[in-house]
């Protein structure tokens, strides 16, 4: 309530992007000493399910704060004290680079919404795994979703993925493999299956090369892919099957989208005026968890599904789940509903459970994906 009456109002006066930055800066400040971030952690952090086992890893809870947040990963342990069942950094690119010309984010607060066309903007993968060293792993599951690099041409993505890969690998407990952005010029033809197949046998390789070598007793790093919100049942049926034949552990639905229909006659001046961009927030909501019951249902629910796409609340969250989600992410949600954002989820979702009779979260996943 604090948040939403008087921090979000001073950080909305801001520019998205400058209010981001300094939401980063405050926080990794305030709370760099670890006594403050046990402090945090006692208050925040929730167990509610006991441990979720997803893709040979346990989750403290299935709320997670999506890629595109923290890109550089500055603030990864500040973020896992604010309850966070796992963080996912990125996207990273082999290649750093400076993204699209500012401004590139825009809110919409009528719709609960954001549009950006960030690029991808990020000090490059070797940066990254430097600070990752550095600063350890966070008191969660962490996740380190990479791109494609804007020089690189689509043509020669796969040796710039593995490039990527090979050297994130050491510091993630997962990958995702972002071919879905709408920012990135072609990006979102490696979603083709033929190229989508060939990314994802080349990287699976490698995968199993780099695991054996570090001697990881659980086997590969679990390898997902984030897919598009804007592909036809038939595109999302090829996905499957190319999800079957690479053994990738999970799919991640969805970025952000393209299209503008659910949005509120009211908003089309200013969103005309904006121009392009992916669309976050409530609007993409429904059309998220339509991709997630899609997914779940071509997939007969033998693949790990994470839902994003318009989640504020517990409700939002449940929704997600019935469709056939086994954990959630949370990005614009979390600018427009603040730090207990993560807390408040869980807490409502364990009240849900027990309110429509299922024993355990696993119960409930997938029950209304028919």
């Amino acid at each position: 309530m604090l948040y939403r009456s008087l921090v979000r109002p001073v950080l909305f006066r801001l520019a998205p992007e400058t209010a981001h930055e300094f939401a980063l800066h405050t926080l990794t400040t305030a709370m760099k000493p670890e006594s403050m971030r046990r402090l945090v952690a006692r208050r925040f952090q929730r167990e509610p399910f006991g441990k979720l086992a997803r893709f040979n890893l346990s989750f403290s809870n299935p709320v997670g704060l999506a890629a595109g947040f923290d890109k550089n990963g500055t603030a990864i342990r500040e973020l896992a004290a604010l309850g966070f069942g796992f963080i996912e950094v990125g996207t990273v690119t082999h290649l750093p680079q400076a993204g699209n010309p500012r401004p590139r984010l825009f809110r919409l607060p009528s719709e609960r919404a954001l549009i950006n066309r960030q690029g991808f903007n990020n000090e490059g993968a070797a940066a990254l795994a430097v600070r990752l060293e550095r600063s350890g792993r966070p008191a969660c599951v962490l996740g380190i979703n990479i791109g494609k690099s804007r020089a690189v041409e689509v043509a020669e993505a796969i040796p710039d993925y593995l490039a990527s890969f090979e050297i994130i690998h050491p510091h993630a407990d997962y990958i995702t493999i972002n071919v879905s952005s709408p920012n990135t010029p072609n990006l979102r033809e490696l979603q083709r299956a033929d190229a989508l197949t060939a990314l994802l046998l080349a990287l699976q390789t490698r995968n199993r090369e780099l695991s054996l070598a570090a001697g990881r007793t659980a086997g590969r790093v679990p390898l997902l892919v984030k897919v598009a919100p804007d592909l036809e049942e038939q595109e999302l049926e090829l996905i499957v099957e190319v999800a079957r034949r690479t053994e990738i552990d999970g799919i991640i639905a969805t970025n952000t989208t393209i299209a503008r229909e659910n949005l509120a006659s009211a908003s089309a001046g200013v969103v005309s005026a904006i121009g392009a961009g992916g669309l976050s927030g409530a609007p993409l909501r429904a059309r998220s968890t339509e991709v997630i019951r899609a997914l779940y249902r071509l997939s007969r629910g033998e693949i790990t599904i994470i839902g994003v796409g318009g989640i504020f609340n517990a409700t939002d969250a449940w929704e997600k789940i019935c469709a056939g989600a086994s954990l959630v992410q949370l990005y614009t949600g979390f600018i427009y509903e603040g730090l207990t954002a993560a807390r408040d989820i869980n807490d409502g979702l364990a009240q849900i459970l027990s309110r429509e009779g299922f024993r355990t979260l696993d119960e409930a996943i997938g029950c209304r994906a028919k």
